[in-house]
């Protein structure tokens, strides 16, 4: 079995994100998208609500061999413990390829047996990201085209209780 690893804060999902799960999917048996804490960032979601709005998604999509974790610590010490062969990254513009670039090779000093898969999204995805998500959901604007509709209302009450 050839299993990957899709890392991220998914905080919260985009469509850019289910994109690259929908390309992932098709390369590897499995694919865990692996739910963590960046310590650069604080989110708005817990990491229980990412999973559960990871699930609603990836069961609209119809997805039976993606699996949802969450993991704390190193990625490539994650990676090993659950034998992947792969961590998948979604670039998606030249912007994100200095960082993810930098993180590869760092990646592949610490364990030289993962590899680091670069996926593009789809063009109507290449501006989207969740802190562009998070940012039009607190002033109202329709985010119904970025995010799954579970996302979107799970979105709206949040920024209700802020």
């Amino acid at each position: 079995m050839k299993n990957a690893i899709y890392p991220g804060t998914f905080d919260p999902i985009t469509n850019g994100h289910l994109d690259i799960i929908n390309r992932a999917r098709l390369l590897f048996d499995n694919i865990t998208v692996a739910v963590t804490n960046n310590p650069h960032k604080a989110p708005l979601f817990s990491i229980e609500d990412r999973i559960e709005m990871i699930a609603n998604a990836i069961t609209e999509l119809k997805c039976d061999n993606v699996t949802i974790d969450s993991f704390e610590g190193l990625l490539v010490d994650y990676v090993r413990r659950q034998g992947a062969i792969a961590i998948v990254r979604g670039l998606r513009a030249t912007s994100d390829f200095e960082f993810e670039f930098q993180m590869a090779l760092a990646n592949r000093k610490l364990a030289a047996d993962v590899v680091t898969v670069f996926l593009m999204p789809h063009e109507r995805y290449t501006y989207l990201n969740s802190t562009i998500v998070k940012e039009l959901s607190r002033y109202g604007a329709k985010i119904e085209g970025f995010v799954s509709s579970f996302v979107a209302r799970k979105l709206k009450e949040k920024m209700k209780q802020k």
